[in-house]
């Protein structure tokens, strides 16, 4: 549902990129340069001299990590060096402090740091730079959003998960153009990191045993437990953050059910983006029992678009169809937080569905074609769901939807004018969550009795467009990818919030699989849900003894 703002953060701060072959770099002082310290002293309270450099760090116990280095020379003269066709503003717009962090020699990641990491003075005059990267409390500090970055998103965590490593950072003045030119190394040290185990309650990693009347049929089938036990041990040690629970349904059958974190069986979770999927479900059985035509119906049929701001024909050309594949062409999209329509411009308003309805369309692209992730184009199918069927639609789901599932703990969060919210408002059990999955796994039969059309199903759960956002496609409010595992492919549709909220379901293996989480905050929560499966869930689950 709500957009990620500490991502947003990070991405204001620092722009990361990799080297790649149209860098340009001259590094033949590479091994002539050893002017770089670490020290783990808290610099806001005592200034570091020589005798506090340390060339030691124990990861998960030393609270404090800073850098120290003196340049012979300030970055911009550095910059001048491989950008002598620019002016000194040019520079600074183009240019900063490439780091590039090596653990045990080999390079893990490297940052390029934007224009906004540091300020000119220190740029243009400054020689020598004291940089934090590790403090127990979140610092307002590029250097200490680099080295979250390096650890959550380059690579580090699973680099310096156990053991003793050298960790080695390289410093270099940069400029990207058309291409990224590297100049010479500026400063270069190590430090030997020994990574601490952190101590967990061993009741914490067991295997958990299914509790009775789960609703489910418990299936008997073989998964392998050292593998779920490995995984568990991650989370204890918040190697996968925030992770609330896990449920595996195998052939329709109850393989796992796991919970952490304080949540229970009984925990109504909020998934976030999850909830979209739902506006998808009601619009297709809406659609089946003829209170909506079909999902090519316009909005203009349900709305005056003319009474709305910034009317244009090609608002009238929007179909519910393309509000269900996020190819609306108004002008919103999620990720970009100069978007008009972004999800967090509409919450604060009166009328949400009024905020969408006034959006101008975008100039360019085609509608059905082009994808842009526009949550408040989900509340408008929500209203219009809502002004079709019979008492509105929280009614018609509990009748149509939850009840057949047997589903009876839900809440729904509320709209502005008193709809549910279909932009991610409902919380439901991680185990109903698994109902909801299985009932599309099931091409929409639950019990016997067909609760959402087949056809419906498949269109759902089809591939209509394009993505960026994880390389995959999306369908009417699912997503679709690829897991590869021992070079074998597996298909998955899935429901997807925020924090890394999962409903995954198969396409050719008998699971579904869900993964509640509360990692809301967290910018690699996605990915860690991505490593769950592909290192740990799925092999348990489909390699055999």
């Amino acid at each position: 549902m709500k957009s990620n703002h500490f991502f947003a953060l990070i991405a204001c701060f620092l722009i990361s990129c990799k080297n790649s072959n149209t860098t340009k770099s001259t590094n033949s002082n590479l091994n002539k340069i050893e002017n770089l310290h670490f020290s783990k002293v808290d610099i806001t309270k005592i200034k570091p001299t020589t005798s506090d450099y340390s060339d030691n760090f124990v990861l998960n116990k030393d609270e404090f990590l800073s850098i120290h280095f003196k340049l012979d020379k300030p970055l911009i003269k550095n910059l001048q060096v491989i950008g002598a066709n620019l002016t000194e503003n040019e520079l600074l717009e183009k240019g900063n402090f490439q780091f590039s962090f090596l653990v045990d020699g080999k390079i893990v990641y490297v940052e390029n740091l934007s224009k906004g990491a540091g300020l000119k003075a220190s740029k243009t005059e400054q020689l020598i730079h004291t940089i934090r990267l590790v403090a127990p409390k979140q610092l307002d500090f590029w250097g200490w959003f680099m080295w979250l970055k390096f650890m959550k998103l380059g690579g580090g965590q699973d680099e310096l998960s156990k053991g003793s490593h050298t960790l080695s950072i390289e410093v270099r003045p940069y400029i990207k153009q058309d291409t990224l030119i590297v100049g010479n190394l500026l400063a270069k040290g190590k430090i030997n990191v020994e990574v601490a185990e952190i101590p967990v309650d061993e009741k914490l990693i067991t295997v958990q045993k299914i509790q009775t009347n789960s609703g489910w049929e418990i299936s008997k089938d073989y998964f392998d437990k050292n593998k779920i036990r490995a995984l568990n041990r991650k989370i204890a040690e918040n190697r996968f953050e925030n992770i609330n629970g896990i449920v595996i349904i195998k052939e329709g059958k109850l393989l796992i059910e796991e919970y952490f974190n304080g949540e229970t069986r009984d925990s109504l979770h909020d998934p976030r983006s999850v909830g979209k999927s739902i506006a998808s479900t009601m619009m297709g059985i809406a659609i089946e029992e003829n209170y909506i035509k079909n999902e090519n119906a316009l909005l203009k049929d349900f709305y005056n678009l003319k009474s709305f701001n910034n009317y244009s024909q090609k608002k009238d050309s929007v179909s519910l169809k393309s509000l269900l594949t996020m190819s609306s062409r108004f002008q919103g999209d999620d990720n970009d937080y100069s978007s008009l329509g972004n999800e967090e411009n509409m919450y604060p308003t009166k009328n949400w569905v009024k905020f969408t309805l006034d959006l101008p369309m975008q100039k360019d692209g085609k509608i059905n074609e082009d994808f842009a992730y526009f949550t408040a184009g989900v509340v408008v199918l929500g209203d219009i769901i809502d002004k079709s069927v019979p008492k509105g639609l929280i009614s018609y789901a509990d009748k149509k939807l939850f009840s057949p599932l047997g589903i009876t703990n839900y809440q729904w969060e509320y709209t502005p004018q008193k709809v549910g919210n279909t932009a991610g408002g409902i919380r439901l059990r991680a185990i109903d969550f698994a109902k909801y999955g299985q009932l599309y796994k099931n091409k929409g039969l639950w019990n016997e009795k067909q609760i959402l059309n087949e056809t419906w199903v498949e269109k759902s759960l089809d591939k209509h467009i394009e993505q960026s956002l994880d390389n995959g496609y999306y369908g009417y409010l699912f997503w679709n990818k690829t897991f590869s595992l021992n070079n074998k492919e597996y298909e998955v549709s899935y429901c997807n919030g925020m924090g890394g909220n999962k409903i995954f379901i198969f396409k050719d293996i008998p699971f579904v699989i869900v993964i509640t989480t509360s990692a809301y905050n967290i910018p690699n929560a996605h990915a860690n849900v991505d490593k769950m499966m592909i290192e740990y869930i799925l092999p348990a689950v489909i390699e055999k003894k």
